[in-house]
């Protein structure tokens, strides 16, 4: 039966040789990417714009939810639901209330 200390060795080892394992892996995954876009000559822009065209989740449902309820003179909104975010905050929300 192994000791408390050989098992923890064990472990100390194991996770030396997963980090090796991580780096390695990463290292192919980085390779493989920087393949692919040179062979279809993508730029980082490509690759970042392609999921900024999408709007999906919870950004785009809270933007949906409801109309603008209040405004200030910076242009920061409020449709009245979820918290009062910080710009409101110890104010009277009436005086920002879109007519």
């Amino acid at each position: 039966m192994a000791t408390y200390k050989d098992i923890q060795n064990q472990i100390a080892e194991l996770q030396r040789a997963a980090e090796e394992a991580r780096a390695k892996e990463v290292q192919g995954a980085v390779e493989q990417i920087r393949t692919l876009m040179a062979d279809y000559d993508l730029s980082i822009e490509d690759i970042q714009g392609a999921s900024k065209g999408k709007k999906s989740g919870k950004g785009a449902k809270s933007k949906a939810q409801g109309k603008v309820q209040y405004r200030d003179n910076d242009g920061n909104t409020w449709s009245g639901r979820g918290r009062m975010p910080g710009w409101l905050h110890g104010k009277d929300k009436e005086q920002f209330r879109v007519a």
